[in-house]
């Protein structure tokens, strides 16, 4: 386990494209419960261990997740996921040029509960509730594009529903629309950084996780951004 940040408050892991952030029907093992243990040992805590999920990533999504360590904290980090004063940034990576190398994107998600899929519509419809983010194109290989992405609205799915929405799917993501999958079984959609002002501390905090290391394709682009 990849641990990026850890204070008495928080905790953020580099989450690999398979981890599931919270249990689900598969029962398999989440990474919460991974970071329960790995806090249990590392300071010999008898008894359960506080942790509180603060946000979520899909499963075949990779990158920073952030935990809060005290009930304070996770109050305090929920007030601030409420107030948009968190921002996320996430590397994506398509096949297909955007329309433009950089721009908005605002939708009207629709969630599919029965399919587990978002919809991203042109106007409102009942039940759907406003998508909005920002991308930009910040490098390329001979095959692929990078973008990164910044999420003004945290809908479900919704940077892979919008992406694919433009004619740009994320790579791996079958679900919405690429051809083939990755041999990871994950996405090429990695939630890079985070940023926001310490619940406890009133310090501001930034944290970046590096891309999977096991994927040619994710190395590839950063030897391109090195030069």
């Amino acid at each position: 386990m990849n641990i990026l940040y850890e204070d008495n408050h928080l905790i953020a892991v580099n989450k690999t494209g398979s981890d599931l952030v919270q249990g689900d029907e598969t029962g398999d093992e989440p990474l919460s419960e991974k970071v329960k243990t790995y806090l249990k040992e590392k300071y010999n805590k008898p008894g359960d261990v506080f942790l509180g999920v603060v946000h979520r990533l899909d499963r075949p999504v990779s990158g920073v997740v952030l935990f809060a360590r005290t009930s304070k904290a996770l109050s305090r980090m929920n007030k601030l996921f409420q107030e948009k004063k968190v921002q996320k940034t996430y590397w994506a990576v398509v096949k297909e040029l955007p329309p433009q190398e950089e721009g908005e994107l605002r939708h009207y998600m629709l969630k599919d509960s029965n399919k587990n899929k978002s919809y991203a519509l042109p106007k409102k419809r009942l039940g759907s509730k406003e998508g909005i983010l920002q991308y930009r194109l910040i490098s390329s290989t001979s095959n692929y594009h990078l973008l990164e992405v910044d999420l003004k609205t945290g809908r479900h799915h919704q940077i892979r529903s919008q992406l694919a929405k433009i004619g740009c799917p994320i790579k791996g993501d079958l679900k919405y629309g690429f051809p083939r999958s990755n041999k990871s079984g994950g996405i090429s959609l990695h939630a890079r950084r985070i940023e926001f002002v310490h619940p406890v501390k009133q310090e501001p905090i930034v944290i970046e996780a590096p891309t999977p290391q096991d994927d040619n394709l994710w190395k590839e682009f950063d030897n391109v951004m090195k030069g």
